[in-house]
């Protein structure tokens, strides 16, 4: 994979990091996210396949700090906590974002942004629980549960 950065430089000569937009079905809410994705995965469990309505999710991790929404939080229709929750627009009910790990990073779901990021789904994720009538035909690895090791 090549550099996650812009060639071009900032002012103080800086790398510029690549920003990505997203936004839900309606446009309603959108956001802005560094192009710095930490991992990405194809998620196959219950959860992921309800939120979605589909066999999978396909997300891609990031820092908390580097995702931001910039219209239509006030739109938010929140399922969860402060320490983990998954974001939907109230209006159209797009699955954006899943907040994890204690509120410490972003699972984008990867359909909703409107760029195309640097990352690719790596693995498929919580196979054991994966929808019965999809058939993984990648040579992804598979894991039962979360990536190990």
């Amino acid at each position: 994979m090549g550099s996650k950065t812009l060639s071009i430089t900032a002012g103080g000569g800086w790398p510029v990091t690549r920003m990505l937009t997203g936004k839900c079905f309606c446009g309603h809410v959108r956001y802005e996210v560094a192009d710095e994705f930490a991992y990405a995965a194809n998620c196959h469990c219950s959860n992921c396949r309800r939120t979605t309505g589909s066999a999978f999710k396909p997300f891609a991790g990031i820092e908390r700090d580097k995702f931001r929404l910039i219209a239509g939080d006030d739109k938010l229709l929140i399922y969860g906590d402060i320490g983990g929750h998954d974001a939907h627009c109230g209006y159209c009910g797009s699955l954006l974002y899943s907040l994890v790990r204690e509120g410490a990073y972003v699972h984008v779901a990867l359909g909703t942004l409107m760029d195309d990021p640097s990352i690719r789904p790596s693995a498929h994720i919580f196979v054991g629980s994966k929808a019965k009538w999809f058939t993984i035909t990648d040579d992804l690895p598979q894991y039962r549960e979360h990536v190990t090791g």
